[in-house]
């Protein structure tokens, strides 16, 4: 099989829309029924809910986890997740499956945990929009919003800072079983990395 890879000239949220976009029609192709999006404030799985409106794809945005930035607090926009709701999309949240209480760990004692090694093999290697795509489809997982299964594919975005720069389709896994998790396709993603 061969199948275009759109290769962006830079990391970003300049390159929202056309990940998206690319994403939708892959997804369109492949009878993908799960696209997994990163979204801090809810504003790219709106552009995602928006783009698949009407198909019978189901968005599930991932944010932050609360007290991210500010304890008890989190990040989604009440207007982004309200809209997401009437397009019967969902926004979630869980603990960041390449960071939680290690980081935590390490910031106290110093050392370098065996997840953040993961993370930074990943971000390293392949771009900081491509750890975080993993991560969310973990997440999505671990929170019940996506089935598991040998056969099961979904097609997950991440993006560098803010917006979209990266789609996979992949073979979703939990978290105690990270291993088992499969990129089966890249869709899109940056050329050049952000150090």
């Amino acid at each position: 099989m061969e199948k275009p890879i759109l290769y962006l000239d830079k990391v970003g949220e300049e390159n929202t829309d056309a990940v998206v976009e690319a994403a939708a029609k892959r997804a369109a192709e492949l009878g993908i029924s799960h696209i997994v999006v990163a979204s801090t404030s809810g504003k790219t799985a709106l552009k995602m809910a928006e783009a698949v409106k009407g198909s019978n794809i189901k968005v599930i945005g991932v944010s932050h986890q609360y007290g991210q930035k500010e304890k008890g607090e989190w990040e989604v926009e009440e207007e982004y997740k309200k809209k997401l709701e009437e397009l019967g999309a969902i926004i979630t949240t869980q603990s960041h499956m390449f960071s939680g209480i290690e980081r935590s760990v390490t910031k106290k004692f110093g050392g370098y945990s065996r997840i953040e090694v993961i993370a930074d093999t990943l971000r390293s290697l392949f771009g900081k929009g491509f750890k975080v795509a993993i991560e969310v489809a973990i997440m999505a997982a671990d929170s019940g919003h996506i089935p598991i299964s040998e056969d099961t594919e979904i097609i997950a975005i991440g993006g560098t800072r803010w917006g979209a720069d990266v789609a996979l389709v992949l073979r979703p896994a939990h978290s105690n079983d990270f291993f088992s998790l499969q990129v089966r396709e890249i869709i899109a993603m940056p050329r050049a990395k952000e150090d």
